[in-house]
């Protein structure tokens, strides 16, 4: 299995849009290699006991976007973990230089059809909720930040099921160990 020193990386970071399965396929890794977790947006609403609705809700988000990347800088400089990001921190300069130095980075790629099909119901999208047609920024958001997502170390279709996933991600660093 892949030894992260050997690439002289400090951690494994998932990347990808709302919806892509960041949160549980890295939860699920995290578990199979034995490293510990991070959620950047549970993180974020722990140190700021408030949900990130709410965030978006009182301060706007530009506000969250800060709070964002000083949160994810920090944990993107732990060793040994997988960080799930949130969907937009790639969209951060700064959020990106770190991750290059520091990560082994995994987007995790799904269909804009399919995240509309995951999301359709959900109620904790600050940038989806109140808004008429979410299909169309669902389109515009993935569109901007694909550029971002498309530069990662290791890019995983993640339109299956979670154990087709991790069974592609686990052989991928396999191939990377040797």
């Amino acid at each position: 299995m892949l030894e992260l020193s050997e690439i002289n990386k400090k951690n494994i970071c998932i990347m990808g849009f709302m919806g892509s399965g960041k949160s549980i396929i890295g939860k699920d890794l995290s578990k199979n290699l034995n490293l510990n977790f991070y959620d950047t947006d549970k993180e974020i609403e722990l140190k700021t006991k408030k949900k990130i609705s709410e965030i978006f809700k009182e301060e706007g988000e530009l506000y969250f976007r800060d709070i964002e990347e000083k949160i994810c800088i920090e944990i993107l400089t732990n060793d040994n973990c997988v960080i799930s990001l949130g969907g937009g921190s790639i969209i951060s300069k700064n959020i990106r230089k770190i991750i290059k130095k520091n990560s082994f980075s995994i987007y995790l790629q799904v269909t804009l059809n399919n995240l509309q099909k995951r999301l359709k119901f959900s109620r904790t999208r600050p940038l989806l909720n109140n808004n008429s047609n979410k299909s169309e920024i669902m389109k515009k958001l993935l569109k901007d930040r694909q550029q971002y997502y498309k530069k990662a170390d290791l890019i995983i279709n993640n339109n299956g099921n979670k154990f087709q996933t991790l069974k592609q991600i686990k052989s991928q660093l396999n191939i990377y160990a040797s």
